[in-house]
């Protein structure tokens, strides 16, 4: 029998019934909505609003049913709508008329409320494990390729130069942010709706702080309305999620290129190619470009919840439904493409000579050039014209600036001497952009070992649990 049924005539319609139900994806969240029944329970024990022995029954019924359903031995009732709703019925199976009074002073809308913010605390820890551990490789992976001097690209053209470890560090900073987020996210959502029932509360003498502190949230939420209308919680975590998304994206297209024969710049692993069914010379960078593609699902879940949202009368609404799948669907998509990535990343084989032979075409030293015409008294756009043109004089003659003769350089410009061969070697070129966050060996040591200050204060920073 529905909970809901005493007010109605009829039974659902069978084709709605099926449209209407969630517990063919909410059951994952059995284990957050038996925590939350156990703190609810003993609150209400606490507050005698039940008497202590009930709530003791209950919650020893609850941690059983918790074992039982961990070892597979529950199967969910489709006619049950929801995971409340199953989690209720078993235990009205096991304790009776007492299972029943569990319900007492709370809704299903509180419910799930603080069920997917328990869900969403615990995947926002795991994602953090998993960005931790690849920031470490992204340090363990730099620290190998200082002095590995690459073409630092603007519009995919070569630009200046910089070296393999820097451009890893890029993508380092942007994780660390990624963990940021999650984490200021995390302290916004471990707020406790439990308690505010339907919307309006309840008459019961409840311990909303007691509940919330069982729970591990900082505190009960503060307005029962927006307690049970609110998903701003999981649309931080799906922007977040976004975000992770498109670093690993932008990540997996650099592998994708850089992994091609054009470039050549690394090989990836075997253990993360795959090759195809009619072309026996092929190997297909297909994990990155999964990834890659992956990103467009967590996309399309942020602008999902978005749009569901975007026009929902206070307070809670049945459209509201559909935030679980989106939610479940990222924290898939990202748990799953992180665990691929990181290792594929640790993986990979670096072919420095095929990157320093690419540093050296492309005219990555000119703007080095300029800089020594400057520092020899010659204004900027003046040294810039006159640089630009040797680009060009060089380029029709095939050859590189380091190439050009003393007089090839000297039409130009009288102030070029033998000083400038040494100005613009790719190796003096990185070592002079010394400055905080330059790719200069020094400062790019400085970024490694920072970063595994970060890793270290990270770990041992306090965490929402």
């Amino acid at each position: 029998m529905k909970l809901w049924g005493g007010r109605f005539s009829k039974n659902t319609d069978s084709t709605a019934g099926g449209f209407h139900s969630s517990i063919g994806f909410d059951q994952r969240l059995y284990a957050e909505d038996i925590a939350a029944s156990i703190a609810h329970a003993s609150m209400l024990g606490s507050a005698g609003i039940i008497s202590g022995e009930e709530a003791r029954r209950l919650i020893d019924a609850l941690g059983e049913l918790a074992k039982e359903i961990d070892r597979g031995e529950v199967v969910f009732d489709t006619a049950e709508e929801d995971i409340h709703t199953n989690i209720e019925m078993l235990l009205t199976q096991k304790l009776g008329e007492l299972g029943k009074k569990l319900h007492t002073a709370r809704s299903r809308n509180d419910q799930v409320a603080t069920d997917l913010r328990l869900y969403l605390r615990r995947q926002t820890l795991c994602i953090e494990g998993s960005l931790k551990e690849l920031v470490s490789t992204l340090a363990d992976l730099a620290g190998q390729h200082t002095d590995t001097v690459m073409p630092g690209y603007t519009h995919l053209q070569p630009g200046q130069p910089v070296t393999f470890a820097h451009h890893l560090l890029a993508y380092a900073q942007m994780f660390m942010r990624d963990l940021g987020r999650l984490r200021d996210s995390r302290r916004r959502m471990n707020f406790c709706p439990l308690g505010s029932a339907a919307l309006a509360g309840t008459t019961f003498p409840i311990d909303r702080v007691s509940t919330a502190a069982q729970l591990g949230f900082t505190a009960p939420t503060a307005n029962s309305m927006d307690s049970v209308a609110d998903r701003d919680f999981a649309l931080e975590f799906l922007s977040a999620a976004a975000i992770i998304m498109m670093h690993l994206s932008r990540f997996c297209e650099e592998l994708v290129l850089w992994s091609s024969r054009e470039f050549s710049f690394i090989r990836l692993d075997d253990a993360y190619s795959t090759g195809s069914s009619i072309m026996p010379q092929k190997k297909n960078p297909d994990m990155a470009e999964l990834i890659r593609g992956k990103t467009g699902r967590v996309y399309g879940n942020l602008l999902a919840l978005l749009t569901v949202m975007k026009g929902l009368p206070l307070a809670y609404n049945k459209d509201m439904q559909e935030d679980k799948e989106a939610v479940f669907d990222a924290a898939d998509t990202l748990r799953n493409c992180l665990q691929v990535f990181t290792p594929m990343l640790a993986g990979l084989q670096v072919e420095k000579e095929n990157i320093r032979r690419a540093a050296g075409q492309g005219f990555i030293n000119a703007t080095d050039m300029a800089d020594y015409l400057v520092r020899k008294g010659l204004p900027f756009r003046a040294a810039h014209e006159v640089t630009g043109k040797l680009v060009l004089y060089a380029e029709g003659s095939a050859k590189t600036l380091e190439e050009l003769s003393m007089d090839e350089l000297r039409a130009q410009s009288p102030l070029f001497g033998d000083d400038v061969y040494e100005a613009i070697s790719l190796k003096r070129c990185v070592a002079a952009r010394a400055s905080y966050g330059g790719p200069a060996p020094e400062a790019v040591a400085t970024a490694i070992a920072e970063t595994r200050l970060w890793l270290l204060e990270t770990e041992a920073g306090e965490d929402i649990v």
